[in-house]
């Protein structure tokens, strides 16, 4: 498969003391990695967004969580147990929507409990391993994302994406970008219309980046802009990528996907929502019971401007996500196939699928 870089989004440093990460705040300007050693750090890269996108969280908080294991001191499993669930709890409070976050968590801490008779030390060093896995099953998983959703594009697309769900946001070869990928390693000729995706611009920044390093044909729109450019005829699929998809199908994603997903209904054209399984949050009814993580407001009024770009005093409204109801998704993109509405049947057939035959 086709990718730009050869160096992993999120990986262990050689030595296996630090996790080593692109640091996203850097970018396109620099790319710049940056070795996270200790929790305090961790956390602060998730929540700074040094490191961002939900593969590339889960994998960051496996390997978090494994490193935490490396530094308690306890005398026997159940004392490790303890502290673990203590320093699990840390990282989980960086950042509220992303269910990779939580599913990676989760996933280690019953790995260890799962461990039996075997002292602490040795229980930290199979959880170091246990990561190793979830960061080579995020690369096969992408990869199998790719091939699926390719199969519902064809060549000479004009595509649309919004906020950043390529490689930046997994390991090698991310979501919503992997199809695009997948493509132009078979001489597919994309045009790639990327939405700026307020307000991190990581559309902007990350997106038309991945894109132009490529050598796709990529253009870069303003959030604004989407319509005129479905109504030109410009555009003939929309790939996004999910922080967490609800049992009835309901998508939060990076703000501003609601809308897109609503002018692709008005002008006929699929939506599509590209994600791994660990995306899926079975216990999660609808998009109503998704937290919806609230950012500063100087995001929008200074974070990217020499002098403030709005009057003093005025109130600012900075949700970091939207919902997107089942009901304007043509298709979820997975590892194990496609699901399409009905999503309360189709996705539980995409978790028998895992269970049949795991990627």
């Amino acid at each position: 498969m086709h990718r730009r870089l050869d160096y992993r989004t999120v990986t262990l440093r050689e030595d296996g003391r630090a996790i080593r990460i692109i640091d996203q705040t850097r970018l396109p300007q620099q790319v710049v990695f940056c070795d996270l050693e200790t929790q305090e750090q961790i956390r602060h890269a998730i929540y700074t967004l040094q490191v961002r996108g939900a593969p590339a969280i889960g994998v960051t908080a496996a390997y978090g969580l494994a490193l935490a294991a490396g530094e308690i001191d306890a005398r026997d499993r159940d004392g490790f147990m303890g502290q673990l669930a203590d320093k699990k709890a840390y990282l989980a409070a960086a950042r509220p929507t992303a269910v990779n976050l939580f599913w990676a968590l989760d996933e280690m801490e019953t790995f260890a409990a799962g461990l039996r008779y075997r002292d602490p030390k040795q229980m930290a060093a199979d959880m170091l391993q246990r990561a190793r896995e979830v960061e080579a099953q995020d690369v096969r998983v992408c990869r199998r994302i790719g091939e699926n959703g390719l199969a519902l594009l064809q060549d000479g697309w004009g595509i649309l994406t919004h906020c950043n769900a390529g490689q930046l946001a997994a390991v090698l070869y991310g979501t919503a970008l992997a199809p695009v990928y997948a493509g132009a390693e078979r001489g597919y000729t994309f045009h790639m219309y990327c939405d700026e995706t307020r307000p991190l611009l990581q559309g902007a920044r990350l997106t038309a980046f991945e894109m132009r390093a490529a050598g796709i044909d990529t253009t870069l729109l303003c959030d604004n802009m989407a319509a005129t450019a479905m109504a030109r005829g410009d555009i003939q699929a929309v790939l996004v990528g999910a922080d967490r998809i609800a049992a009835n199908g309901d998508t939060a994603n990076k703000i501003g996907t609601l809308g897109v997903a609503i002018l692709a209904q008005h002008y006929g054209i699929p939506f599509y929502v590209c994600a791994p399984l660990s995306t899926f949050d079975p216990c999660c009814e609808s998009g109503a019971d998704i937290t919806i993580e609230q950012r500063p407001g100087t995001e929008i009024s200074e974070m990217w401007y020499k002098q403030p770009m709005a009057p003093a005093g005025v109130k600012l409204y900075n949700p970091a996500f939207d919902v997107t109801p089942a009901a304007l998704i043509t298709g979820i993109v997975s590892e194990y196939g496609v699901a399409r509405a009905p999503y309360t049947h189709s996705i539980p057939a995409l978790f028998a699928a895992r269970k049949r035959q795991p990627v």
